[in-house]
């Protein structure tokens, strides 16, 4: 058969050269991988031949083979899976994690230690590579069920790997290493020997599914001996938790979501009566890279009676618990499900609602007794969470009392609602926010400045769903969810009849003032008022209390939808030098030519200052550059 040769990719090597030389601290874990994708090759053939009852494949004796030939220096890890094609083959291996390469690469010249760049290798699917460091070469034969032709690939590590077609491949997968030689100072073991490959099967692989055999080198005297089986094949979620170690937990979620850190928790969850089921999920302790694209494959292991059914059943938790992996084993399902038939299903709606309930619960005892934790889980998992305030209703309560936000009570240190609420001053009727893209943005807006001015604890909302939950929630314990940016604020109340009547006199006094802007910028703005929220800054604009803010417009537009422009109001600080010019320069007779320009100014200035872009940048320019010119 033709033997073709090829580059890996400059990405590709570059990734070969770190993971063989630089960032696995453990070199045994090679072997962890191998047989996690041994296993994954099992799981989906006995999947394709429930589905497909036609496919030539023979599924009687499904299992993993570890072959050791000491003279050779050669380990072969085999299963009798799916396979893959030729095409398959230059696809997922020639090209090497081939979505998320250089995505990988940058954070891991961003990664500050070893342990941190060993953390990122799972999330891209690049175990198989594992295996470069402890061999000089890796060669993979594979036959996929159902074809007739196999596919050889080899390569050393370096630039090329070579692919072939054979007729002799048995169906499955193997993957032999041509070891190196050991190095105990380097972490790299014998692994010709026996007793150092059960080890390491015993200790990250024990709960596979399907059975790990070697067969053991024969003794002086004895026949050839019999196959052994090397795992336990005994499921942990199966297990009580007396006979279970934290370690064993980890290397399960190790092998289930290719993350090379520990889980941040472990949570349990057995269903007895009429329905019956086990789950075994885990918090992770780092948000993946993609957790918010598109793209992001979301969900848990579904198994019936032991038997794995599917990967990543979106239907057994919401998308707002995306992060959240594992395993659920149901005893009532039929084998022969299907994902159309899972949206559909009852009971998986009802286990649904109490995982769901299960998981916040223990977010919920979290924060209650490890404040660590619960700041790690907030900041790697709090953005996706706040999702479940728009679009689970009945969980709403459940997720507010886990929720934390930044707030102007502390430079650090964020605050639940419960905690805003007991801090609320003595009047205050509202709970007070303010969104957009940064802390230190927001914090300087000109809305601020009559809160910060009396004290008013504002919440710092920084995220893009902070501007749809805070309308989906509304209110809490009885207090209004209130933007410092919308509407008319009165932080005095009334202000007394006296406050009254001076508001009353300056709002007489600015009228003509007020009405001749509102004219002018027509185009762009629907009213011109006074503001009580501006002790600094001469103007700002808001949006009335019902209308959409421009960071939400925008939101919506970038996902296709047409939302009709909202014209905003402007609000001007009657104590400001600037304000009471423009106001005796209205009360002038003569030219307001000069006057129009100066209101278009203070317009677009109250728009820069919370963030928002000049309608015609170039005009701005012009305007601000005579005004600057004038004053030489």
């Amino acid at each position: 058969m033709t033997t073709e040769t090829f580059e890996f990719q400059v990405e590709a090597r570059q990734l070969l050269q770190l993971m063989i030389h630089s960032v696995y601290s453990n070199k045994d874990v090679f072997l962890r991988e191998l047989v996690s994708n041994a296993s994954d090759a099992l799981d989906k053939l006995r999947l394709e031949k429930l589905r497909d009852d036609s496919l030539d494949a023979d599924v009687s004796d499904l299992h993993i083979e570890l072959d050791i030939d000491k003279e050779a220096r050669t380990l072969t890890v085999r299963d009798n899976g799916i396979g893959m094609s030729y095409d398959e083959v230059g696809r997922l291996i020639g090209t090497i994690a081939n979505s998320g390469t250089a995505a990988f690469l940058e954070e891991l010249k961003e990664a500050k230690d070893a342990a941190g760049a060993e953390g990122l290798i799972g999330r891209f699917g690049v175990g198989f590579y594992s295996g470069f460091m402890a061999a000089d070469e890796v060669t993979l034969v594979t036959r996929r069920a159902g074809e007739g032709q196999g596919t050889r690939w080899t390569s050393r590590g370096e630039a090329t790997y070579t692919l072939e077609r054979v007729d002799d491949a048995p169906q499955g997968t193997s993957v032999t290493l041509h070891l190196k030689p050991a190095d105990p100072e380097n972490q790299l073991h014998d692994y010709t020997s026996e007793w150092t490959i059960r080890e390491i099967v015993k200790r990250y692989s024990d709960f596979i599914t399907w059975p790990i055999r070697m067969v053991p080198e024969a003794k002086d005297g004895e026949g050839a001996p019999e196959p052994e089986t090397l795992n336990s094949m005994k499921a942990l979620w199966a297990r009580s938790r007396d006979e279970v170690s934290d370690d064993e937990y980890h290397e399960l979620y190790k092998h289930i979501s290719h993350d090379w850190r520990e889980p941040l928790e472990t949570v349990r969850l057995q269903a007895e009566g009429t329905f019956e089921y086990q789950a075994l999920l885990f918090v992770p302790s780092h948000a993946p890279h993609d957790l918010f694209t598109r793209d992001f494959k979301r969900g848990v292991q579904l198994y019936v009676k032991r038997v794995f059914i599917m990967d990543d059943c979106e239907e057994l938790l919401p998308p707002y618990l995306r992060f959240v992996k594992g395993v659920v084993d149901a005893q009532d399902l039929s084998l022969n499900v299907s994902r159309e038939i899972l949206q559909q299903d009852r009971h998986i709606r009802m286990m649904q609602r109490r995982l769901t309930k299960k998981v916040l619960s223990t977010v919920k005892e979290i924060k209650a007794k490890d404040a660590d934790r619960y700041a790690t889980f907030w900041r790697e998992f709090g953005t996706a969470l706040k999702e479940g305030l728009v679009t689970d209703s009945e969980n709403r309560d459940a997720i507010l009392a886990v929720s934390s936000f930044a707030t102007t009570h502390s430079d650090d240190e964020p605050t639940t609602l419960a905690q805003y609420v007991e801090r609320m001053k003595e009047g205050q009727d509202d709970i007070w926010f303010i969104t957009g893209e940064s802390r230190q943005s927001i914090e300087n807006s000109p809305h601020m400045e009559a809160f910060r001015d009396k004290g008013i604890e504002v919440l710092l909302l920084t995220d893009a769903v902070d501007e749809v939950w805070v309308d989906a929630v509304g209110e809490y314990e009885g207090k209004r969810l209130r933007s410092v940016t919308k509407g008319e604020i009165d932080l005095d109340g009334e202000g007394g009849e006296k406050a009254g009547q001076e508001r009353e006199k300056q709002a007489e006094e600015y009228a003509g003032l007020l009405g001749w802007m509102r004219e002018q910028l027509d185009e762009d703005i629907k009213e011109v008022r006074l503001s009580t929220r501006l002790t600094v800054s001469p103007a700002c604009v808001v949006s009335d209390a019902h209308d959409l803010t421009p960071a939400l417009e925008n939101m919506y537009r970038a996902m296709g939808q047409e939302v009709p422009r909202t014209k905003r109001i402007l609000e001007l600080n009657p104590g400001h030098p600037l304000v009471k010019g423009l106001h005796e320069a209205y009360g002038a007779s003569g030219d307001r030519t000069e006057l129009a320009e100066s209101a278009e100014l203070l317009h677009t200035l109250a728009v820069l200052a919370e963030g928002g872009q000049p309608k015609d940048p170039a005009r701005f320019v012009k305007l601000v550059a005579d005004r600057l010119e004038r004053t030489l």
